[in-house]
């Protein structure tokens, strides 16, 4: 819920997509997403990456990611977060 805080920590084991509610157009926010060393991470399609790849995330245990967005439009036409990927910070 993007309405709790602007930072996130999530801890991913299996298969884990991450999605997200709430929110305000403007806000930025991060995720640090910390594998366990078994996770494979998607993203909602929310989530707009350049070029609009989806960064892939290292999947080694204790591989830390920063994911950094923007809300640009929330709502019945679509949430849209801007994002950008900063991998393998471990």
């Amino acid at each position: 819920d993007l309405s709790s805080a602007q930072d996130h920590k999530v801890t991913c084991t299996g298969t884990v997509t991450i999605s997200c509610t709430g929110g305000t157009e403007g806000e930025s926010h991060t995720v640090r997403i910390i594998n366990s060393g078994t996770a494979t991470v998607g993203f909602s399609t929310f989530f707009l990456f350049p070029s609009g790849n989806t960064p892939s995330l290292p999947t080694g245990s204790g591989d830390i990611s920063l994911i950094s967005f923007t809300i640009n439009r929330v709502g019945a036409g679509g949430t849209q977060l801007l994002a950008g990927a900063s991998l393998n910070l471990s």
